[in-house]
């Protein structure tokens, strides 16, 4: 039975986040004009810093991108090609067959597992490989392939510092991330003097972040597809933002106020039922025009190396695709494992095996089937001259098979959207958390704010704030890397250790030890 006075507090914070955003409403038609116009120069001037770009061979490569896909390659020959050798096991311990009843963490790995991918898988998988494909080409689907399978090794590293450098508080939760391996992991190598000034940078980067590109821009992108699903410009919810904001900020926060284990338990389902259905949809799309398929499957790998949909030649095709892929998967940012610090195992290496399977689902998996959707329909090297692009495109390439598609493929997006706001949701708080400490009063104070932005998200195209949370998001990636670099002799010491116990039966397959006991 609930606590009364938790039950009061859960009926203060719903109250509020309905609140908050009902009157602000009333006031939002010239805010967000000013609110761009005065966060513009500070968006244009982090924007310019974190994306900035130089010319190599004729094409624009942003530092980011190389700094992201550099630490991809490294991560892979330094843990020998762990994104390929890995596979096995991340099955084996997703199925549970190494879980442990006694293991600290508040989730299972599947959950962990389920948390991240909700916030990765999003819309921006399905129009960012539209917009990929519409300027670069079919090729430019090869390369984000590519990066994604790189990008595996980086998200190995960041969970298994996630696991091994995490806080256990008094209750039993769990805090961990990018703010504690920084700290405590830095302080190991002597360097805390540097560990903490770059934890405290993450946390207040990642809780601006996650109100913004995590928060805002979903439930905008939520709304715009709730009202396609309910009539397009004949619906009642057109002008209505306001409503819809009041309602999805009132279903996040029944959601976000049980915290990772109630965020995990929706997840869980939410995630695999939606994936399940873009996947279905897309295989049965890619089935329809089959005869299209070997040119398309061609058309994706002498591209790559041949391109003709744009200037810059294959450089600038691969920097195309690798830029996407780590807007995707966004391996090597760290928030995700925040996510995958909370999970049941007493042993670091374990979540490093399961991280690799995100990357490869969100990227390898989900935008390539969304490629050979886009390729095998409505592609045409003019593409980048329609002026139709991100979920449109997707849209019209679904629809042009399945007439009746449109507003399913809405609706996934509606639960795409949803899921990454409850993801990031948790990634704020603990950000928020780390910079005020562990309390309840913090926390259902986080919870309301980011409610109340939620639902602002869908009144007000606030585009500057969204811009300054997108570069946040990013500029994140240059401490969080550094880190993973000076603490990489400590990750590849922690699978050493685990491949050798795993080896020589110390650790134990639960359930082969059960069959073989029956």
């Amino acid at each position: 039975m609930e606590n009364p006075i938790q039950a009061s507090a859960t009926c203060r914070f719903l109250f509020a986040a309905l609140l908050l955003p009902l009157s602000l409403s009333v006031s939002a038609a010239g805010i967000d004009a000013s609110i761009n116009e005065a966060m513009a120069p500070i968006t244009d001037a982090v924007a310019g810093f974190i994306f900035y770009e130089v010319t190599i061979f004729g094409s624009q490569l942003p530092l980011i991108i190389l700094w992201l896909m550099s630490a991809a390659v490294f991560f892979t020959f330094y843990f020998g090609f762990i994104n390929l050798r890995g596979f096995k096991h991340a099955f084996q311990l997703l199925r549970g067959d190494y879980a442990k009843p006694g293991d600290r963490g508040e989730v299972s790995h599947f959950q962990a597992l389920a948390t991240a991918v909700s916030g990765t898988v999003g819309i921006g998988n399905i129009s960012s490989v539209a917009i990929v494909i519409s300027i670069g080409g079919p090729g430019a689907t090869f390369w984000l392939m590519i990066a994604g399978f790189f990008g595996m090794s980086t998200k190995f590293a960041e969970c298994v510092a996630g696991v091994k450098y995490r806080k256990i508080n008094a209750d039993g939760s769990v805090s961990g991330g990018p703010m504690y391996y920084l700290q405590e992991g830095l302080k190991e190598r002597n360097l805390g003097w540097l560990g903490k000034p770059m934890a405290y940078f993450y946390a207040c980067s990642i809780v601006i972040g996650c109100l913004g590109i995590g928060n805002m821009f979903q439930s905008n992108q939520a709304f715009q597809q709730f009202v396609v699903v309910t009539g397009g410009a004949d619906s009642f919810f057109q002008d209505k933002g306001w409503l819809f904001g009041i309602a999805l900020a009132v279903t996040v926060g029944f959601v976000i106020i049980g915290g990772i284990k109630s965020i995990a338990s929706v997840v869980s389902k939410l995630v695999p039922f939606m994936a399940l259905m873009y996947v279905v949809g897309s295989l049965l799309v890619i089935a329809l025009n089959a005869e299209k398929l070997p040119w398309a499957i061609t058309a994706i790998v002498t591209e790559a190396f041949n391109p003709t949909a744009m200037g810059g030649g294959m450089l600038g095709i691969m920097i195309m695709g690798f830029q996407r892929a780590a807007f995707s998967n966004e391996a090597g940012i760290g928030s995700a494992a925040i996510a995958h610090s909370a999970v049941r195992t007493n042993e670091p290496a374990t979540e490093g095996f399961v991280g690799l399977m995100e990357p490869f689902i969100d990227t390898v998996v989900i935008c390539t089937l969304t490629a050979l959707v886009i390729i095998t329909t409505v592609y045409e090297p003019s593409l980048a001259d329609s002026g139709i692009q991100g979920i449109e495109l997707a849209s019209r390439a679904f629809g042009s098979t399945l007439s009746w598609s449109t507003i399913p493929l809405s609706f996934i997006a509606v639960l795409f959207a949803f899921s990454t706001m409850l993801s990031w949701s948790y990634y704020g708080l603990k950000g928020w958390t780390y910079i005020l400490g562990e309390s309840k009063k913090a926390e259902v104070i986080f919870k309301v704010i980011f409610c109340s932005f939620g639902a602002l998200g869908c009144m007000i195209q606030l585009d500057a704030v969204l811009n300054f949370s997108d570069a946040l998001v990013f500029v994140i990636a240059l401490p969080n890397i550094l880190g993973l670099y000076i603490l990489a002799p400590i990750i590849k010491r922690e699978l050493k250790s685990y491949q050798a116990r795993l080896k020589s039966g110390e650790i134990q397959n639960l359930r082969k030890s059960k069959s073989l006991d029956i």
